[in-house]
């Protein structure tokens, strides 16, 4: 993505930056090195945890709240350690969350009742379940089978909250759950969330930068909860990380996603707001849920209006579950809803603009109409980093050089028209679709030279991530990718080298057809998107492409230019043998390019994993460089390779 200043890009990815600082993750399985850094614990608010609502229901269907005092919850005190091995956590696969979230927004709190079914995917029976919420909130009920469980609840430090910090439950079963086996539980948990920089001002992060980029919080005007990664709002369990420790928390955010994907996921959501201030937009991972306002005019200014709304049952894809709640004006667009603070009421006219400008460009790649609408919604503070999931774009509306919006847009826009709203889309194929088409803009608006810049600046950490051979590692093959720099920067490479093994229109016709409905598995169904591309202007095998780039991830291509001999033949024309090799486990089809001083020929070869080829082309003039890859294929060492020739 493109963002918008150099402030906003700093703080957008401080936690990047930050993971580079030496420090040490908690184990639950081992005492923690001395080095680990001793964050203070957060107070011990577990055993005077307040159930702030219970509901009923009479015989006509209408349904009752009562408020309980404060009350002490012997039923989960605090642990002094944690008693689940990493093990167990990495074997709890969440299958089904059906969720009863309610919010206080004037007090911050969240109140939820989740059923939430777990699988064992692990080896062994688990005697337990550990289940994790953020710090700031506190269990209040755990049901198994109809019986209230008792267990104690261990403090976890783990960033993958923005306090640093998780609560832990580890739930005790009558029999354990066997291999492959799935459990209902019916949970309860209450608290506030409030904004919390913790994590980052424990590594020294800088108030400002670290509260910009830590905006998840409820309040009236506007709630925003984005998730595992940033606020641990529903039920998960997960390995605890801490920032510094490498990419460790990274990959973790990405095995949660990469394990919720297919999980099953429903939300039912009441808001209480202060009489007179309504929300007027509720989204639940990224999809707008329409909301039922009861706030009579009239009424006591201490009765709280109450909005209501219930998402779709849905399939979650490559994502972390998030909520948003806000007071908003709507600004309808080009397959898009702007909702606005009021100062940015004027500023958002150059928003509408850029997606009425960029639509064209759209619909040429990804067809005429987008499949979900686009949502922008502006965030509080316009120095917030922005955010997005599938096609919620969250970022501050303020008015921004033309240029740049549309860059921004291409992106956001591609993400709405390959969502379905239904079927999730693989996350290498939107990202890196979505990347793609960004980097099209750039070329289209800039130039090939600009748009190859683009490319490389993320091709050295690819190289990085890339294993050396397939025996130092499995890697990540794009279809379970859970690393950005495979299924952003990797996934947007794939579609370049597609452009030109279909052709423009023939990539763009199997973008335009591709039904994610039907091709949950990228390697397999009759509408598989190699078997589109296929169909729709290839014309070729490209089954090597799909196996060495797609299916399985055998690193990057390794080329050189090993030998070149030039002779002239008759007419002024010279015959160019060129040998190449492939050090590198992965094919690819390059370029070869061979200029004079008066003229360019250039032959497209391709080169096998571990081989070489010999090819031999003809060029008017005497041959002055000989050149091997345009930038469009990433490789380990460098993506053009030049040779003068005296």
């Amino acid at each position: 993505m493109t963002f918008f200043s150099a402030r906003t890009l700093a703080i957008s990815t401080v936690a990047f930056v930050l993971a580079l600082l030496p420090c040490s993750p908690q184990n639950s399985s081992s005492a923690p090195p001395a080095q680990t850094p001793v964050r203070p614990t957060a107070p011990d608010t577990q055993t005077h945890g307040q159930v702030i609502f219970s509901r009923s229901t009479d015989e006509n269907g209408q349904t009752s709240t009562e408020k309980e005092p404060a009350k002490a919850n012997p039923a989960f005190p605090m642990a002094k350690a944690p008693s689940v091995e990493d093990a167990d956590r990495q074997s709890i696969a969440i299958t089904d969350l059906d969720l009863d979230v309610r919010l206080r927004s004037e007090s911050k709190q969240l109140v939820t009742r989740a059923l939430v079914t777990v699988r064992n995917t692990g080896k062994s029976p688990l005697p337990r379940i550990p289940l994790q919420i953020s710090s700031s909130l506190n269990w209040e009920r755990i049901r198994v089978a109809g019986k209230d469980i008792s267990c104690p609840i261990a403090t976890l430090n783990s960033d993958a909250d923005h306090t640093g910090q998780l609560h832990e439950a580890a739930v005790p079963l009558t029999e354990p759950l066997a291999p492959g086996a799935t459990l209902q539980l019916d949970v309860t948990y209450s608290g506030i969330i409030a904004a919390s920089s913790q994590r980052l001002l424990a590594i020294g992060t800088p108030e400002d930068a670290a509260l910009h980029s830590d905006w998840d919080q409820i309040s009236v005007p506007f709630t925003g909860l984005r998730g595992f990664g940033n606020v641990v709002w529903y039920p998960v369990s997960s390995v605890p990380v801490i920032l510094g420790d490498g990419a460790r928390l990274f990959d973790e955010i990405g095995k949660h996603k990469l394990r919720l994907s297919g999980t099953t996921f429903r939300l039912s959501l009441t808001v209480e707001f202060p009489h007179g201030h309504p929300p007027s937009i509720a989204l639940v991972n990224g999809r707008s849920v329409p909301l039922t306002i009861a706030d009579a005019p009239g009424l006591n200014p201490d009765v709280a209006g109450v909005a209501t709304g219930a998402s779709d049952s849905t399939t979650l894809g490559f994502e972390a579950p998030s909520l948003f709640v806000a007071t908003r004006t709507p600004h309808p667009g080009a397959n898009l809803t702007a909702w606005t603070l009021p100062e940015h009421a004027v500023t958002v006219k150059s928003w509408l603009a850029a997606a009425e400008s960029v639509t064209p460009f759209e619909q040429r790649w990804l067809g005429q109409s987008p499949r979900t609408q686009l949502t922008l919604l502006d965030l509080p503070d316009p120095d917030d980093a922005p955010w997005e999931t599938g096609a919620l774009f969250a970022v501050s509306l303020r008015d921004e050089p033309p240029a740049q919006l549309d860059t921004v847009l291409v992106h956001a826009l591609a993400h709405a028209y390959l969502g379905t709203g239904t079927q999730p889309t693989p996350e290498w194929f939107s990202e890196g679709a979505a990347y793609f088409l960004g980097s099209l803009w750039v070329e289209k608006q800039q130039g090939r030279d600009q748009a190859l810049a683009m490319l490389e600046g993320g091709r050295s950490a690819l190289a990085l991530a890339e294993p050396a051979s397939p025996g130092d590692g499995s890697g990540q093959p794009l279809a379970t990718a859970i690393a950005p720099v495979f299924y952003r920067t990797k996934a947007a490479y794939v579609f370049w080298m597609l452009r030109y093994l279909a052709g423009d229109d023939g990539l763009a016709a199997a973008l335009r057809v591709y039904d994610t409905g039907h091709n949950q598995d990228p390697a397999g169904g009759s509408n598989s998107f190699e078997k589109l591309l296929q169909g729709s202007g290839a014309h070729r095998d490209l089954n090597w492409f799909f196996a060495d780039w797609i299916y399985a991830d055998k690193g990057l291509p390794d080329l050189s230019i090993e030998k070149v001999f030039p002779n002239a033949v008759q007419s002024g024309n010279w015959l160019v043998s060129v040998s190449v090799a492939n050090a590198g486990y992965a094919a690819a089809e390059v370029p070869i390019v061979v200029r004079s001083a008066t003229a360019t020929t250039a032959e497209r070869v391709l080169i096998p994993a571990r081989g070489s080829i010999t090819q031999r082309l003809l060029v008017q003039g005497k041959p002055t460089e000989v050149q091997l890859n345009d930038g469009t294929v990433p490789e380990t060492q460098a993506s053009i390779h030049n040779l003068k020739l005296d």
